[in-house]
């Protein structure tokens, strides 16, 4: 692969990691388009309806009507479904709009482009699109989409587990993920006209996902807000991480789930408070909002440990493994001659603080002995 190669690679990531974080109004019309042309494309006729809803939530539940399934559905979800496919023009009942087409539009010309370019490439070309391409965006998106999977399914099916839950599941199966196909695209689609992916291409670049049928195709809306750390995690502490125009949010800190009330409660911290917690993981969520040295002066904490490289703290928390942090101070002083406080989260087992500060560096407490501390 020559340098132009590179390049242009990097640049497919660039824009279609723009496509995958993308929030808004779809642009319907640029959809549409898409749509027709990847039935085209596929060999079918064109869908007779094209149905728009506020998220992937909202045509789950159409498409559980449309199998049949209204049983599944809580009440009110059932209705607004309803009345989404009958302003439409289809009617919420099983068999309206035929058998998905999912396979024919999606999964048989995916694999004949790829299957083209890998050939085209060979093996080591393929995988050097695929790293410099698609792997940038994959594992991001990937979460994003699991996370959203995942949040459709607890607003639908109280027990995940049940029937219901498998219900809702299959009925995820069927979508075609539209935005957040980036990752696959960016390592397939040329961007050309007579792209066979070109309609694929097209609906991702102006809408969310997608559930394609032999009559019909129902489209949710891009996402209106989509808030993400520097790690690209779900991330926010003052309302929704990821939210759509229907009100279907989800929300997160750090890429922890945590439920919307949980947020309301962080301003209000404290150490008992936080000590209470039973689920481990909002426990957790709680002690990196409120911070782990506060928690330490507030607590009462004792040090276990104290050596020439800085001191260690030992957190114990009831129904889940101890929090060990290593207090140390920079060496090299600030500009106004104070000496900088750091905390360093390490591993519970360790048992001194020039163990764990060595672990920081990948190295065991014997063989630390820095030439120079900074």
């Amino acid at each position: 692969m020559n340098g132009a190669d590179t390049l242009a690679d990097e640049d497919r990531a660039a824009r279609w990691r723009a496509v995958a974080a993308a929030t808004g109004p779809a642009d319907r019309e640029a959809a549409e388009a898409g749509l027709r042309r990847a039935y085209e494309q596929a060999g079918l006729s064109a869908p007779e309806r094209i149905v728009w809803a506020g998220s992937p939530l909202a045509v789950t539940a159409a498409v559980l009507l449309l199998t049949g399934q209204e049983e599944r559905l809580p009440r009110e979800v059932a209705e607004r479904a309803a009345d989404m496919l009958r302003a439409a023009g289809v009617e919420p009942v099983a068999g309206a709009v035929g058998a998905s087409v999912r396979e024919a539009v999606r999964t048989h010309p995916w694999a004949r482009a790829r299957r083209r370019l890998h050939d085209a490439l060979g093996p080591a070309g393929w995988a050097g699109r695929w790293a410099l391409a698609a792997a940038p965006l994959w594992e991001v998106t990937r979460a994003l989409t699991e996370r959203v999977r995942t949040g459709v399914v607890e607003a639908l099916a109280p027990d995940p587990d049940s029937d219901q839950g498998a219900a809702v599941r299959l009925a995820l199966l069927d979508a075609v993920l539209g935005q957040h196909d980036a990752p696959w695209l960016a390592a397939v689609a040329d961007g050309a006209e007579s792209d066979p992916l070109a309609g694929l291409a097209a609906v991702a670049r102006a809408a969310g996902w997608w559930w394609p049928y032999e009559k019909a195709v129902i489209v949710a809306e891009r996402p209106v807000e989509l808030h993400r750390d520097e790690a690209g995690r779900l991330d926010r502490g003052d309302g929704p991480a990821l939210a759509f125009p229907d009100g279907f949010a989800l929300y997160a800190w750090r890429g922890t789930p945590v439920p919307a009330a949980f947020l309301q409660q962080l301003g209000e911290l404290t150490p008992d408070r936080i000590r209470e917690e039973e689920n481990a993981e909002l426990r957790r969520v709680m002690l990196e909002h409120y911070g782990y040295e506060r928690y330490l002066d507030e607590s009462g904490a004792r040090p276990v440990h104290r050596d020439e490289t800085g001191v260690l703290w030992r957190i114990e928390l009831d129904g889940d493994e101890p929090v060990a942090m290593v207090e140390v101070v920079n060496s090299t002083p600030e500009p106004d001659g104070t000496h900088r406080t750091y905390w360093l989260r390490v591993p519970p087992r360790v048992r001194t603080a020039r163990e764990g500060v060595a672990w920081t560096f990948g190295v065991d407490a014997d063989t630390y002995r820095p030439e120079r501390e900074t």
